[in-house]
């Protein structure tokens, strides 16, 4: 009897580890631009993040929110709300003490994950730092009502955990709003050649795309760091430009005018809702009107890294590991842009994508 379950504790052992090295073979052997569904949802995803272990998580695009605004995806079709049931709020208990409408969410290199609230029902622009482990609020900034005003939407962020400083694209009332996470301060820098929407039409399926009644125009959105932090890039969803700047002047708190000075265009993107910049500076785009993930190469060269109709309207893009992680919402076939019906078709999905 002892022999027998030796063996079959060995046996075990042996056939775990034959497992674990056949998905990591199966891992390495995924060639570049393979797509994968990690999560298809009953509900709207906004933004995808992904911690350091590989847990994901999802704000709920308030388009279409009902009774939740942030969840951890639990499995392909499970989820949680995050990071409980009493902070999400519904139509009937919109308060400063709950998420209202949160979008932009990210985690920084310390793991810790940050949410824009653009507050759009309460009428406050706010954002949070959590603890994904103990569930833990770290940050609660409320944005200054002169630099975001009711007739704002905050919704991408980028953060600079090495300095203590985050970057919030305002499209509403176009520029990028600081916050100074050390000392509570807040500025907003608005260049409006390189943050408000170019004339030109957003075209998806072959039809002009209107938003909220008029021709989709919609400005600076997008917005990312370098990975040593010290070069922003942004630029307008409605726009074919990709913009940087140094961060330095902004940190030592210069004055705008010698900030705006500083901006340039980059390269090309396509008309995108998310952007996502790797550790050697290439750029991953969500293009929406192509149903694709294009890049825009260190070298300077855009192009299309994966095209595929599940790509339908791709909200967002977060890195983890070799993969695009991607929130995709059809965000075009709601109400705020057809005027009429939403025509979307559940499940909402996240998905990724190998890129290197």
């Amino acid at each position: 009897m002892k022999n027998h379950i030796i063996f079959s504790l060995v046996f075990t052992l042996i056939s775990c580890n034959t497992t674990i090295k056949k998905q990591a073979l199966k891992n390495l052997e995924q060639p570049i631009g393979t797509l994968e569904i990690v999560a298809e949802m009953d509900i709207n995803p906004g933004n995808v993040a992904v911690s350091n272990e590989g847990r994901i998580f999802s704000s709920i695009h308030p388009i279409r929110a009902k009774k939740l605004q942030l969840v951890e995806i639990t499995s392909k079709n499970t989820y949680v709300p995050f990071p409980n049931k009493q902070i999400q709020s519904t139509a009937e208990t919109k308060s400063d003490d709950k998420l209202d409408a949160p979008l932009g969410i990210l985690f920084d290199n310390q793991n810790r994950l940050w949410v824009v609230d653009a507050g759009l029902n309460i009428g406050k622009t706010r954002l949070f730092a959590y603890n994904i482990d103990t569930k833990k609020e770290l940050f609660h900034f409320d944005i200054p009502k002169e630099l975001a005003p009711n007739t704002s939407f905050v919704q991408d962020v980028a953060v600079d955990e090495k300095n203590g400083f985050a970057y919030l694209a305002d499209f509403g009332n176009p520029g990028i709003i600081v916050v100074d996470i050390n000392n509570n301060n807040f500025r907003k820098i608005i260049d409006l050649p390189s943050m408000q929407a170019e004339d030109i039409d957003m075209v998806i399926d072959n039809k002009v795309q209107y938003f909220m009644g008029n021709p989709a125009r919609i400005g600076l959105n997008p917005i990312t760091l370098s990975a040593d932090r010290e070069t922003l890039y942004f630029g307008a969803m409605s726009g074919t430009k990709w913009y940087h700047l140094p961060t330095q002047p902004i940190r030592s708190g210069k004055e705008d005018s010698e900030i705006t000075k500083l901006i340039s265009v980059l390269g090309k993107k396509p008309i995108s809702d998310g952007v996502a910049t790797d550790d050697v500076a290439n750029h991953y785009f969500t293009n929406i009107q192509n149903n694709s993930i294009d890049i825009l190469s260190k070298t300077g060269i855009l192009s299309t890294l994966k095209k595929d109709k599940l790509l339908d309207w791709p909200d967002n893009v977060r890195i983890y590991k070799d993969w695009l992680y991607i929130a995709v919402n059809q965000l075009h076939k709601s109400p705020a842009f057809t005027g009429e019906k939403d025509i979307s078709e559940a499940p909402f999905r996240i998905l990724r994508l190998k890129y290197r």
